[in-house]
């Protein structure tokens, strides 16, 4: 008898998420949902089978009476839409589409653009139970959640690095986080020069901790660790409540046979000695202040995803 591959081991204990905006890869590897980002949107539409998804949302904005930004603007966000709806033909779960990363420190704006996104995937008919809004775990972010989540309006609050950030988000009601597993680690290593293997991998005890808190104080947040850098990190967090995993380590899961054992036990979490933190905006600012790696990381996260956007308004622009 073939012996059952490390995927569908971890997939006992975990709902897998498909960190791609590739459709070949998503059918391959038969996870729940998939989650998208500005970055791999921005690789997507480099590559030939998927010019036609953003030459059909800049041919179907060729009459409007917007121009400049605010055009491009609309294109990218009828074509986020365009991949959502692609994804969610593959997959039986949830697509998550971000905000604009510029956006990620002023509520309203969020709000508003969430609003716009889930209104554009409910007038091509598909149901808001089936998308998230991925926002960018600021104080800011977090607020902006609040209202979204009272609306309906399911939020993923990603680049997340912290403590803080995760009870902020939880706290206003978030229906799932992403804390960044590998980019945790790559600042570590950096600094250190230090190879992190196994349980000692800072990025892997952050979402321990994170798991922890959440199972102890009863929040109903869903922890969905991201952002891997190998196999290990993904291993060390099986019984998480979602891994999103991209598809290079998809594979390398699916061509093992080695064993998949429960690393995270939300019973267990439940009776951990944690103390609770009384979270305000203050508190949230100082405790995330007083964290290097979260403050770097947050800041060079949200550059980087504002840039991948300004480079697809780019490509965008020579075609008006």
């Amino acid at each position: 008898m073939s012996q059952t591959n490390a995927l569908d081991q971890l997939k006992q204990f975990t709902t897998v998420v498909a960190d791609t905006g590739d459709f070949e890869s998503i059918r391959a590897f038969e996870p729940q949902d998939a989650t998208t980002n500005p970055t791999l949107i921005f690789k997507a539409v480099q590559q030939a089978e998927y010019k036609p998804l953003l030459e059909k949302a800049i041919n179907d904005n060729r009459a409007t009476s917007l121009t400049g930004s605010a055009l491009h603007r609309k294109v990218i966000d009828d074509l986020l839409i365009a991949f959502g709806r692609e994804i969610l033909s593959i997959v039986p779960g949830r697509v998550s589409t971000e905000v604009d990363a510029r956006l990620s420190f002023d509520v309203e704006a969020t709000i508003e653009k969430a609003r716009y996104l889930i209104g554009l995937y409910e007038k091509l008919g598909t149901p808001r139970e089936r998308v998230l809004i991925k926002i960018a775990s600021t104080w800011e972010g977090a607020q902006a959640a609040v209202i979204c989540q009272k609306e309906g309006i399911n939020c993923n609050l990603t680049l997340l690095f912290s403590l803080p950030q995760a009870i902020a988000c939880a706290e206003a009601g978030a229906r799932l986080i992403s804390p960044f597993v590998g980019r945790i680690y790559d600042y570590y290593k950096a600094k250190t020069g230090k190879e992190y293997i196994g349980a000692e991998d800072p990025g892997v005890e952050s979402v321990q901790s994170i798991f922890t808190y959440y199972k102890k104080f009863g929040y109903t947040t869903q922890v969905m660790g991201a952002s891997f850098r190998n196999t290990s990190q993904i291993r060390e967090l099986a019984g998480c409540d979602l891994l999103t995993i991209a598809p290079e380590l998809l594979k390398e899961l699916k061509d093992s046979t080695e064993p998949v054992t429960l690393k995270l036990d939300a019973s267990a979490a439940a009776s951990a000695s944690v103390e609770k933190i009384a979270m305000d905006e203050k508190t949230f600012r100082w405790m995330l202040n007083e964290d290097p790696m979260a403050t770097d990381k947050l800041a060079e996260g949200i550059r980087k995803f504002a840039a991948d956007i300004v480079q697809l308004e780019q490509i965008i622009a020579k075609s008006f």
